[in-house]
């Protein structure tokens, strides 16, 4: 009999930001790695022959957590892939449910009538998906392997080994990020043990700050962005700047001229909730001589919606800007008074090199991708 534990990769951005990612190559988030520790403990005392992982950078980082132990090779396999989600890459997926809500539905709870420009087909993910576990399978009789891949692939596949048609993928439970299953093959027959433990990471799940996957629709309320119109929206940025000002203590009155000229001449991002504009994300690409950063002028969501998991989309969005622009870090620059801004960034990985001019602590976080 051959054992196959079947893993979902650890957090990675588009988990974190709420970005589309199917196959994306994006990097693995600070809790994506708390979540790989506790992996590799978990398996520390796990006989493994083998270790396959999809050739996606958040795949091969997290198995790391068995083979690195093991000083086994790693075997990756582009078959074990995300599904590819064609012109919803990097689409964030509040944009998605808002453009695409039949579509978005059909992703999560109708898989066999999902269907997007230059994706594949849930049917093809699942035939590519089984024969690459027969071919594991057959390469390892008796033996115990480790298998990394993605949470929509690993639905669709363990999905069908328990017997669900096609029609009915769309009732089956999602993985939480490094959620194991467990397979076992004797002959032809492949049967589920279990599927998407993730009791190793109880206290760092990803699953345990989300309300996506519980939704009856699939439709989570995230955020939509779109390039700021200042003869609509010039309104709505001016308060955002006097909220700012009057948050931070900043001596003197607010220029709001300053801003919104600032705004018409940088990269500027309205954040939309079901419409209705909740943030703002001003970014300023102009380069340093002799640095390499990339620079936020503007972060802001509106009180009301603070605190709920929202604003570290903007910081997405960021991200998403300046990485195609081959910026090494993000800074931001923070008046000491803004302690609730300071937290934020800090929990997401901004580490304090230095102050500005005027005295603003200047906030930094790398963003390149690491080589696998």
């Amino acid at each position: 009999m051959t054992k196959l534990y079947l893993i979902r990769h650890a957090e990675a951005e588009g988990n974190l930001y709420r970005i589309a990612h199917g196959q994306y190559d994006s990097m693995i988030t600070d809790r994506g790695y708390q979540q790989i520790e506790a992996l590799r403990q978990r398996f520390q005392d796990i006989h493994v022959d083998a270790v396959y992982s999809s050739d996606l950078r958040r795949t091969c980082i997290t198995a790391t957590a068995v083979y690195v132990p093991r000083h086994l090779p790693l075997h990756k396999r582009k078959d074990l892939r995300e599904v590819g989600i064609g012109c919803w890459e990097q689409m964030s997926w509040g944009e998605i449910g808002q453009e695409e809500p039949e579509q978005m539905l059909n992703f999560t709870k109708h898989m066999e009538r999902w269907h997007v420009e230059g994706a594949e087909t849930v049917a093809g993910v699942r035939d590519r998906m089984l024969r690459a576990m027969r071919e594991i399978i057959a390469a390892h009789p008796n033996e115990t392997v480790a298998v990394f891949s993605h949470g929509m692939a690993l639905r669709i596949l363990l999905g069908t080994l328990q017997g669900l048609t096609l029609e009915q993928l769309g009732q089956t439970s999602h993985g939480d990020n490094t959620a194991v299953s467990l397979l076992e093959a004797e002959g032809d027959h492949i049967q589920v043990v279990f599927r998407d433990d993730n009791s190793h990471v109880k206290n760092i799940s990803t699953f345990a700050g989300q309300t996506w996957w519980k939704r009856p629709n699939g439709i989570e309320p995230g955020l939509a962005f779109s390039a700021l119109d200042l003869a609509s929206q010039g309104e709505f940025l001016h308060r955002c700047g006097c909220d700012i000002w009057k948050l931070t203590s900043m001596p003197g009155d607010f220029d709001g001229d300053v801003l919104l000229r600032e705004a018409s001449e940088r990269p500027c991002l309205v954040a939309s909730l079901e419409g209705v504009p909740v943030g703002c994300l001003e970014l300023n690409p102009e380069k340093e001589a002799g640095q390499n950063h990339g620079w936020i002028s503007f972060y802001y969501m509106t009180p009301e919606y603070r605190c709920q998991g929202y604003g570290i989309q903007l910081l997405g969005q960021a991200v998403k800007f300046y990485r195609p622009l081959h910026r090494d870090t993000l800074r931001i620059a923070l008046s000491r008074q803004a302690q609730q801004a300071y937290r934020f960034f800090t929990r997401y990985g901004f580490q304090s090199t230095g102050c500005t001019e005027d005295g603003r602590d200047i906030l930094e976080k790398d963003i390149r991708l690491q080589d696998i």
